[in-house]
């Protein structure tokens, strides 16, 4: 198990290193296919999320793609609103935890989607306007 533990890391690693947000994919690995709770799928991401947010920014900051001014915000309000998420989490049942987890990455996928085609139909205009 040990083994899969490693591949789920590296595939969120990889993920969450490029920005995307690691726990959409190590989460659903965990739980799937090695057999942890949604909570404890959530505890184990969240730990795992501080040194590969280390090393994202450290990179990122080095890359000069850190806008300091509006981070400050950001992180003060994330994190006041992590917390209210975190009390909540612990309060909710399993099953109901998972079941806003999945609607939760269904309409992440609705959005991605969207945006690709709304992407996909500015480049497809811009095209036209070229010509």
């Amino acid at each position: 198990m040990i083994f899969w533990e490693i591949v789920a890391g590296i595939m969120g690693g990889i993920i969450g290193g490029m920005g995307m947000g690691g726990g959409t994919l190590t989460i659903p690995l965990l739980t799937i296919f090695l057999g942890y709770n949604q909570l404890q799928a959530q505890g184990v991401n969240l730990v795992a999320f501080l040194p590969m947010a280390i090393i994202a920014i450290i990179i990122h900051i080095k890359n000069k793609l850190v806008d300091f001014k509006s981070t400050w915000l950001l992180a003060a309000v994330g994190s006041i609103f992590s917390l209210g998420g975190a009390l909540v989490a612990v309060r909710l049942k399993n099953d109901v935890l998972t079941k806003l987890f999945a609607l939760f990455l269904i309409g992440l996928a609705i959005w991605q989607f969207i945006e690709l085609k709304k992407s996909k139909q500015e480049s497809k205009n811009s095209s036209k306007n070229k010509s």
